[in-house]
């Protein structure tokens, strides 16, 4: 056979083949989808395909778990364009399909840069969410403090026994550093010793704070009073069943579990109540101290060791310099009967107001207890506060901002009129049950006592908001987003009265308006998320918005909230530039290296392998403006190459415009994007519930009370 002579065209064909196949082999591209799966009774559903070359032209086919293709389609519109750098943007297009319900599903497509998704998903609510709630529920069971915890695999041995008789102590003073500036000792005594121990840990540390509790306790209990086939006793828990790991294996997905977080907010309310002396009128805010001494630099906090949390009760034999590490301090919010911080008094009051709802008739005496609890706290509410944001912003504090943690620029939350609406609404709709059956003693017996203050928060919140235009979605700073939602409800309960500062329409379109800001938002971005990713919190903040969307569709029936509500799930469970859900074991991909010690120490740090537990159900930190680093001796490092795999999708949409950057980083060194938390956590098993039960329990008025 003669060899065939290459004219000048083909040499040129040729070249131009080779400089595309290059061109191809240089560029990547991915499909990102809903790893929590989509609900079969929404379809279309909504995927992405982001490259970084132009996929014009390219189609995409959806396979079943049998291998065939049960849908083709071209790729839809390009959306917009997600940059990582002035060089470097990926192409965002729309892949929107209908499949049936009841398998599970890959996309693949087929274009000049072809790719392969993570599997899916399509079901039931019944079907996809309640292992992610079991998940939910098995993060504060681990999380537990004391001697009552749960053993399990990452948990072998109850920590900080100490606690049970710790000495509490003034706030110390701090500098801009945030160092104790003391001098004399390093903590002041009170000669008080109370029972601390309990509680869940705040996050990877093992800190305890009544500001990040009492949030945690009000969403879990007002979740297992509206959701009590979720949440609640309708739903007991198979004490044998296992975490499910969104792993389409096994029993993923069509697991017959459920979820009780009953014994769960127990817990979480015991704890608080030894934050609370009632005879004494004295709340203590903090157990554990993670500021160092600016004068006595040997002594040494838990912030500067790694350990499992059961070494602190004996930590390097209790010597001088770890006596603060044994022994953990409790921190008193003021002397005793002195006005409480409006933020902590209307989420305290909320929470013992709606113990009482849930306790009333089966443990009358604690309902009881509990009640009058919530009324002399929010009675001791400092509502002087005109504007803690100024103080944040002016430097002033602490004297004029509000009390959270020490210290304060850990958690520097600045609106509070919210948190006392929802105290004031839960202490309401409290009293609206308890029919003629009062607890002695009790200050205050009228419920429009308590409506009429909610009412008044509730418009001093909206004018405030609306005056500086910060409208926020459901988290730990800003609980408006529930707040208003209850408030509604209680009105309704009043038969909407006139002469109040607000009514169920005032209410409804605050709630509204706060989700405008949110769907205007969520117009500005590639992938539709209601908040700006660099924002931080960002797994909280989309579960927030789930739950929000979900009140509205409720309270509205516009299909349009039921969407955004999926849609908003779904941004945090791998519908976004990095293709990872960032609640720990939910999806095919999640957070492996997180920020945590207990599951650092004694968990997997790649998923699952080998068997190894990981901390199921944790919502970690997701996206933020920046990645952080820093070692402390212990630390398992994680990765152990320290390799970024996930630096190539950080970014933003549109042109790249570097102070905008989102940037997520599966490092335990980085707390600000892989730690996670139970306030972050909270919003999640609402959002669950919501999308399973898809409407509240009805609130009982009081003359339909059971006997």
């Amino acid at each position: 056979m003669l060899a065939r002579r290459f004219s000048r065209l083909d040499f040129a064909l040729l070249l131009v083949l080779l400089i595309s196949s290059a061109a191809a082999a240089s560029n990547s591209a991915y499909v990102r989808v809903n790893q929590a799966g989509y609900e079969t009774a929404h379809a279309p559903f909504q995927a992405y395909l982001m490259s970084t070359a132009s996929e014009s032209g390219a189609t995409f086919s959806v396979i079943n778990s049998k291998g065939v293709i049960v849908y083709s389609a071209s790729i839809g519109a390009l959306l917009g364009t997600w940059s990582h750098s002035k060089k470097l943007k990926y192409d965002v297009y729309s892949l929107s399909f209908t499949v049936p319900g009841g398998d599970i599903y890959t996309i693949s497509v087929s274009g000049p840069v072809a790719t392969t998704s993570p599997q899916f998903a399509v079901d039931k609510p019944a079907v996809l969410y309640p292992g992610l709630l079991l998940n939910t529920l098995w993060f504060y069971e681990t999380e537990r403090d004391g001697p009552n915890y749960i053993p399990n695999a990452l948990r072998t041995a109850p920590g900080h026994l100490n606690d049970e008789s710790a000495t509490v102590y003034d706030t110390p003073p701090l500098n801009s550093d945030d160092l104790i500036t003391t001098t004399k000792t390093p903590l002041t005594s009170t000669d008080t010793v109370i029972d601390g121990a309990g509680g869940w840990w705040d996050a990877g540390d093992y800190m305890k704070y009544v500001e990040t509790m009492s949030y945690t306790v009000a969403l879990m209990e007002i979740g297992i009073r509206d959701f009590p086939h979720q949440m609640g006793p309708l739903a007991p828990r198979d004490p044998s069943a296992p975490p499910v790991s969104v792993s389409y294996s096994g029993n993923a997905f069509g697991a017959p579990v459920s979820s009780d977080f009953t014994a769960e907010a127990q817990f979480g309310i015991d704890w608080l109540e030894e934050m609370w002396n009632d005879s004494t009128k004295t709340l203590y805010y903090q157990v554990d101290n993670s500021q160092d001494w600016k004068n006595f630099p040997n002594l040494e906090t838990e912030y500067d060791i790694w350990t499992l949390p059961q070494a602190a009760d004996d930590y390097n034999g209790c010597t001088t310099d770890y006596y603060y590490i044994c022994y953990r301090p409790v921190f008193v919010s003021a002397p005793a009967g002195s006005q409480i911080s409006p933020n902590l008094a209307g989420r305290l009051a909320a929470d013992f107001a709606v113990y009482y709802q849930l306790y009333r008739i089966s443990n009358p005496t604690a309902a009881d207890s509990a009640l009058l609890y919530a009324e002399d706290i929010f009675a001791l509410a400092n509502t002087s506060l005109a504007d803690p944001a100024a103080a944040v912003y002016s430097g002033t504090c602490p004297s004029g901002c509000l009390q959270t943690i020490v210290p304060f620029d850990g958690y520097p939350e600045t609106v509070w009129d919210d948190d006392m609406e929802l105290g004031a609404t839960e202490l309401y709709i409290a009293l609206q049950l308890a029919n003629t059956r009062l607890p002695s003693g009790l200050p205050i017996t009228d419920p429009m006592t308590y409506l009429t203050d909610a009412a008044q928060y509730a418009n001093n919140y909206i004018t405030k908001i609306y005056d500086t235009g910060n409208e926020d979605t459901l988290n730990l700073y800003d609980v408006s987003g529930l707040a208003h939602f209850e408030l509604y409800r209680a009105l309704g309960l009043a038969g909407d009265p006139s002469g109040l500062a607000v009514n169920q329409a005032t209410m409804l379109t605050a709630l509204e308006n706060q989700m405008n800001v949110a769907i205007t938002q969520a117009g500005t971005d590639v992938w539709g998320f209601g908040v700006p990713w660099q924002n931080g919190d960002t797994t909280s903040h989309g579960a927030g918005l789930s739950v929000m969307a979900s009140e509205l569709y409720y309270l509205t029936g516009k299909s349009s909230y039921n969407t955004y509500s999926q849609h908003w799930l779904a941004n945090i469970l791998g519908a976004n530039s990095w293709g990872s859900s960032f609640i720990i074991g939910d999806g095919t991909t999640f957070p492996n290296c997180i920020q945590h010690q207990v599951a650092n120490l004694a968990g997997a740090l790649n998923g699952t392998s080998g068997g190894t537990p990981i901390l199921w159900g944790a919502a970690s930190e997701g996206p933020a403006s920046a990645a952080t680093s820093g070692i402390v001796s212990g630390m398992i490092l994680c990765p152990a190459n320290g390799k970024d795999t996930f630096a190539i999708f950080n970014g933003n949409d549109g042109a790249y415009n570097s102070s905008e950057v989102a940037v997520y980083r599966d490092n335990m060194q980085s707390y600000s994007t892989t730690e996670p938390a139970i306030d972050l956590t909270s919003t999640s098993f609402l959002m669950w519930s919501w999308r399973l039960a898809g409407h509240p329990a009805a609130l009982r008025h009081r003359h339909h009370r059971r006997h």
